[in-house]
């Protein structure tokens, strides 16, 4: 396709570099890329650093998509907490199943180094899962309040990355198993964190520790 075909733009780059590697013509550096799609390694530098950085757009673009349709559905803006994170997993994982064949490339070499693809889409969902009012304990303390947002954030990135690998494990017909974990592990992560559950544990904690102490 030539250059002046098209509005060069970095979805455009992204469906060239998808179609290429998934017909097994990934392209060997970004001269030979730009080259073969009617464009000057310059104009290609102009939307990424590099070939690398293509992979991690798709991601970065994918988790995009996914918020935009949630934002714009009126009902989510009503969920409760649980209700919004199986909102958003079910329209992630849609959306990857659509573009299955690709993900499986992307993660085909080494589970820990694929992961980095993901760096950048790290920060836009840490920054998505602190805007979803969750349930917590009030420490008094800022300092400790902050921290715990700080595990309850990191605990939602590695409960994603559990599900995206379960996915890429899974062979059943329509991903049924990764529906069924993703219900099942979301409402399992939401009764640990169940408040009044840690309230009485912290009151049991407080209670034996005074008892501890005036045993002594």
């Amino acid at each position: 396709m030539e250059l002046n075909d098209t509005i060069l733009d970095k979805k455009k780059i992204l469906s060239w570099y998808t179609d290429d590697v998934l017909q097994d013509e990934k392209p060997t550096n970004v001269y030979a890329f730009a080259k073969k799609h009617g464009m000057e390694e310059v104009e290609f530098y102009g939307h990424f650093g590099s070939l690398a950085a293509v992979e991690s757009y798709f991601f970065d673009a994918l988790f995009e998509a996914t918020t935009e349709t949630l934002y714009e559905t009126e009902d989510y803006h009503n969920y409760s907490a649980r209700d919004k994170w199986l909102s958003f997993y079910y329209t992630f994982f849609e959306n990857l199943k659509m573009n299955r064949s690709f993900v499986n490339y992307a993660f085909a070499t080494n589970w820990i180094l694929d992961v980095k693809k993901l760096r950048n889409m790290r920060i836009s969902f840490l920054e998505f899962a602190s805007q979803i009012e969750m349930d917590k304990m009030d420490f008094k303390q800022k300092d400790i309040n902050r921290i715990q947002d700080k595990v309850m954030d990191e605990s939602s990135w590695l409960h994603f990355l559990g599900t995206l690998k379960f996915w890429l494990n899974d062979d059943s017909a329509n991903f049924e198993k990764t529906d069924v974990f993703i219900e099942k592990s979301i409402n399992a992560g939401f009764e640990l964190m169940n408040v009044n559950a840690f309230k009485s544990v912290a009151d049991f904690g407080k209670f034996m520790f005074k008892e501890f102490k005036s045993a002594k």
